[in-house]
């Protein structure tokens, strides 16, 4: 065997430890926080060498930073990727809000929505979690907000409508779903919130047959 293919084979070994790790890593700190990462709990839970567990990242923060990393491909994958095979207008952002329940209904993180608890976590912190974080929540709240303004200049949602305003409605509707359940372990939040929301898309929509009757 060359030089070439330990390298390529060390490397990628490296790669799936690596995804190993963090898939872990995010269903832990989904449900114990950020903080309740370690990189010897990890490495013992899942029997990997502990020394090659740090060698793939130096400190705790660079594995809660990956671990955030980690959490927002899962979340682009489960709830705003389906939603992009639609095309812009009011059916686009009801499958978005749709999405985004599923998501939390069927635990894709153990713990309930990552970046909601997360971010509950670190909202008066500083450093790079933080920052980190707080930018993956301004992306969706901005994403929301552009998928809703995508309708409007589709003539599906109505001209004078505030997406900006409808956006920050949404995504306290979807939240409060997740809280509720989360907190007290049952599921009828979702359907609360679905049909909270599908009723405020349909007062905005220019026909109201672009939604459904019922969630």
């Amino acid at each position: 065997m060359g030089t070439t293919e330990r390298i390529d084979g060390r490397i990628a070994r490296g790669n799936q430890t690596r995804r190993l790790v963090l898939g872990r890593a995010v269903e832990t700190a989904s449900v114990e926080g950020l903080e309740g990462l370690s990189l010897g709990r990890l490495a013992n839970e899942l029997k990997l060498s502990k020394s090659g567990v740090f060698a793939l990242f130096g400190s705790k923060e660079d594995l809660q930073l990956a671990t955030v990393r980690a959490a927002i491909d899962v979340y682009l994958d489960a709830v705003v990727q389906p939603a992009r095979d639609l095309p812009p207008g009011a059916g686009r952002l009801w499958r978005l809000c749709t999405g985004w329940l599923a998501y939390s209904r069927d635990r894709v993180f153990p713990g309930g929505c990552f970046f909601y608890s997360a971010t509950a976590e670190y909202d008066a912190r500083e450093g790079k979690v933080h920052d980190m974080l707080a930018s993956a929540r301004t992306n969706w709240l901005a994403y929301v907000e552009q998928t809703a303004l995508e309708a409007r200049q589709a003539g599906e949602i109505t001209e004078g409508t505030d997406v900006s305003q409808l956006a920050f409605e949404l995504v306290a509707l979807l939240e409060m779903a997740n809280a509720e359940s989360v907190l007290h372990n049952e599921f009828t939040s979702y359907d609360k919130a679905g049909r909270a929301i599908l009723t405020r898309l349909r007062a905005v929509t220019t026909d109201p047959a672009l939604l459904p009757d019922s969630p």
